[in-house]
């Protein structure tokens, strides 16, 4: 394991005091305040964040997938981030994929030490039959992470580009990856609790890089999501607005050709004659 002395941002004492003397309101203002600097934190490092979108975009045009890994409330935000893909943008299941330390059974209650296994990341990514076409996302705060600093380190032996999401400078995660992305947001709230800005930050990330990814891959027309699943009836009212505004026709028969055709990229086209 590449080596490097660590300066843990992420495990500073808070900058408030005797927190449970203080209001309800008090509480929240102070939450909020310190919210307020993740997105700031973000702007700060773009150029990264473009670097990772830019080189998974590459994988995925050669028919790569996207892998998120990361270890309690790191991997279960990766989890949703892939989980959300084939709904929202209608892209097949297993192009994003989400894993955890401790499988499933880890997304709704934490499994104590699977994260210290230095090995068993690869092994998880491993049982997806990842190759060089793929690429890996390693999600942790601390970026000290041994079971997703180990998949990372074994990912780069095997010629698969990494990247990942950290809250610490220098991190072993990100000094054992391609394209690290340091979000510095700060000691947290509640000393150590890298579930409230930490976590925060990550998911406007993934948010960023997913999206961004989906939409140079043409799922998104003009502003709109045309490859959505229709999965229930605000998403089908959705579709049915997608196509009165963009073949400007009525309510009815936008429905109707909606629901023919099962989705709003079809209903354009065959409408169009495409």
């Amino acid at each position: 394991m590449t080596e490097k002395k660590e300066i843990r941002i992420t495990e500073q004492n808070s900058s408030y005091k005797q927190l449970e003397k203080m209001s309800t309101s008090m509480l929240l203002k102070n939450i909020n305040k310190e919210d307020k600097t993740v997105a700031i934190a973000i702007e700060k490092i773009l150029p990264e964040i473009k670097k990772t979108v830019d080189a998974a975009y590459l994988q995925l045009q050669k028919g790569g997938r996207l892998f998120y890994i990361g270890a309690g409330t790191s991997g279960r935000l990766g989890i949703v981030d892939a989980s959300e893909c084939p709904p929202t943008f209608g892209v097949p299941h297993g192009l994003f994929i989400g894993i955890i330390a401790g499988g499933d059974k880890a997304i709704r209650k934490a499994v104590e030490f699977a994260e210290d296994d230095l090995n068993q990341g690869w092994k998880d990514l491993k049982e997806h039959k990842i190759s060089k076409k793929d690429f890996v996302i390693g999600i942790a705060a601390s970026g000290s992470t041994p079971y997703v600093v180990g998949a990372l380190m074994q990912a780069n032996k095997n010629n698969v580009p990494t990247a990942c999401i950290v809250c610490n400078k220098n991190s072993l995660l990100a000094i054992n990856s391609n394209f690290p992305i340091e979000i510095i947001v700060g000691p947290e709230f509640v000393t150590g609790s890298t579930r409230m800005k930490s976590g925060t930050a990550q998911k406007l990330v993934l948010n960023m890089i997913s999206t961004s990814l989906m939409i140079k891959l043409g799922r998104v027309k003009g502003n709109k999501m045309i490859d959505m699943q229709l999965s229930n009836n605000k998403l089908i009212h959705r579709g049915t607005k997608m196509l009165m505004d963009e073949l400007k026709i009525n309510e009815t028969k936008a429905n109707k050709l909606l629901l023919k055709h099962g989705s709003v990229r079809k209903a354009i086209n065959k409408y169009k004659g495409k």
